[in-house]
């Protein structure tokens, strides 16, 4: 089943006269149970084309369908609640609420969701090995508990699709590995995964390899 589809997107970005084109008339498909690693180098557009996927920015040209919905164009809260129904986002920064704990983060996820869910939100702390960090805030994180607690959030109200930035970027081996085994755990559940990635590790073990390079896929 198709989980998310993208047509011909744009993307450009204006600097006084200058134009940046991020996205050039890009194409993409995901399906549920792909794990599918996004690669290229920096400024690339991997991170741009990641934002217009999830909704959280808008494409100049073509438009992305989610779970058979249409996300582009569509109001800020019509996205957003087609975002926090269908899209699971661990992103560079930004994924937890500063003032609340991590199971204070996953509950609220949860609650945005606004669907009937039936996993049990401590269990995926520990599943990623932070049981015992769920009552803690996240300027208490190490580096690597804060990713982690980040794709518990991600994960927290049963995406169908999960979209992240770079999740492995400033963690250990271990920590990599932890995160990796979540990734291919929930593909085999049958979420759509797409992982922007320089990790040569994360990359190996993904079902397929989308290069992207001045916003085009590389053919």
């Amino acid at each position: 089943m198709v989980a998310l589809t993208a047509s011909g997107l744009y993307r450009f970005f204006h600097d006084g006269d200058d134009e940046t084109a991020a996205l050039r008339g890009l194409d993409l498909t995901l399906v549920t149970g792909e794990f599918v690693a996004l690669t290229g180098p920096s400024g690339s557009g991997k991170s741009t084309l990641l934002a217009c996927l999830a909704g959280l920015d808008t494409p100049d040209g073509g438009h992305v369908e989610v779970m058979g919905e249409r996300l582009t164009r569509r109001s800020e809260t019509r996205r957003a609640r087609l975002r926090a129904r269908h899209i699971g986002m661990l992103m560079q920064s930004g994924n937890l609420v500063d003032h609340l704990t991590i199971a204070q983060n996953i509950a609220l996820q949860r609650d945005l969701a606004k669907k009937d869910l039936t996993s049990d939100p401590e269990s995926l702390l520990e599943v990623v090995g932070i049981a015992h960090r769920g009552g803690a805030r996240p300027a208490q994180l190490s580096g690597g508990e804060a990713a982690r607690a980040g794709l518990c959030v991600a994960l927290a109200a049963e995406p169908a699709i999960l979209i992240c930035d770079e999740p492995t970027a400033e963690v250990d081996a271990q920590t990599e590995q932890a995160i990796l085994d979540v990734l291919k755990s929930r593909a085999a559940q049958g979420v759509a995964i797409l992982v922007a990635t320089h990790s040569r590790v994360l990359a190996a073990e993904a079902n397929r390899i989308i290069a992207i390079r001045d916003g085009r896929v590389e053919q």
